[in-house]
């Protein structure tokens, strides 16, 4: 594994030195390609150099053993730079893992209310604040395609994209079935109900990585319209679009253009048939689904979200890991549960890795 990081090394500094010649700075296009590369290799570079001098500190530490007068001491030493040393071994491997090649992309997802009637819508509501909150608090930005809401505030669905850097790398541990346990605001005796909602999340992708046949397309234009008759347009701008091969409907009603309809909406359909194709492919190579945590089908439950109790328990992990406070979460904070996510996965792949 290791014999692979000093050519690595030697393209890092190459690209360095490439960024410093007068003739990269006078082209804009190629400095910023040199300068994404060298990005993309400097934390690898920068562990790896701290791994050799780790490497040489229990060298020289080894060798002050032999003096009496320094052993203890010496000891001391190569027993720290051990621990950096095993430290960096571990971050290193890590940095060697595969990468996902849609982390880097927009996220479209979606929220349907499941189980349990008007509580589930009001639970997919909440999810949606929640994943806003998130969002904002990223400097993300928040796009809604479509929404379908109920006259108490709650949704039935609603697709959204959302646009900023990492955004798929962080949110496409939330797929799957989320489920609450709470005393509705509509239960009068104060019982605690059981309720769930779904989440989808699909990487935005481009017409050049996946091209729809127009011919395949049955589009449809109709009037927007809102709960209760609320943002209701009176103008055919909505859009509906068919893939008659696979049944596959999206609508789009958000915008007040046909035109931003239709290109939001081609932009979802494309992203749910790109994923429906790669499912099918690897579909026979189940074990590479193990290196996410979840298979991320609609009908896993994933998480459970218990009021009464004040915690937030995502059953993908394990131990005193897998429980966080209720109202940090619920309010927008989800990055230490996604780190610790995060951290299982790569645990789970490395574990993959070994075995293979």
């Amino acid at each position: 594994m290791f014999e692979q990081l000093k050519p690595l090394e030697n393209k890092y500094e190459l690209l360095c030195a490439r960024m410093e010649e007068p003739s990269t700075y006078a082209d804009p296009a190629v400095y910023a390609k040199y300068e994404r590369e060298a990005r993309e290799l400097e934390p690898l570079i920068t562990a790896y150099r701290a791994y050799l001098k780790a490497e040489k500190t229990m060298a020289d530490a080894l060798e002050l053993m032999t003096d009496s007068e320094m052993k203890e001491l010496a000891q001391e030493e190569y027993s720290e730079a051990k621990a950096e040393h095993e430290r960096l071994e571990q971050e290193i491997k890590i940095l060697l893992l595969p990468k996902d090649p849609n982390d880097d992309k927009n996220v479209i997802m979606e929220i349907r209310g499941g189980v349990g009637g008007e509580e589930g819508m009001l639970f997919a509501s909440d999810l949606f604040r929640m994943y806003s909150m998130y969002a904002e608090a990223k400097g993300w930005k928040i796009d809604v395609a479509n929404i379908s809401e109920t006259e108490l505030g709650g949704i039935k669905e609603v697709s959204f994209v959302v646009e900023g850097s990492g955004a798929y790398s962080r949110l496409k541990f939330e797929a799957g079935g989320h489920r609450v346990q709470r005393v509705p605001v509509t239960e009068s005796g104060g019982r605690i109900h059981t309720s769930a909602a779904t989440v989808a999340v699909l990487p935005e992708v481009e017409e050049i990585d996946f091209h729809l046949d127009p011919g395949d397309l049955k589009i449809d234009t109709y009037r927007s319209s809102g709960a209760g008759g609320q943002h209701v347009n009176k103008t055919e701008s909505a859009i509906r679009i068919t893939h008659l091969p696979t049944g596959v409907v999206v609508e789009c009603q958000d915008e007040r253009s046909q035109y931003k309809n239709k290109d939001r909406a081609m932009q979802i359909l494309r992203a749910k048939l790109y994923e429906a194709e790669q499912a099918k492919q690897h579909a026979a190579l189940a074990s590479e689904r193990r290196s996410q945590i979840g298979s991320g089908d609609r009908s896993e439950r994933v998480r459970t979200y218990n009021f009464p109790q004040n915690r937030v328990t995502d059953h993908r992990l394990s131990g005193d890991q897998k429980n966080f406070n209720i109202q940090s979460i619920i309010n927008g904070n989800l990055d230490p549960l996604i780190d610790s996510l995060i951290t299982a996965d790569q645990a789970a792949r490395l574990q993959e890795q070994t075995e293979a």
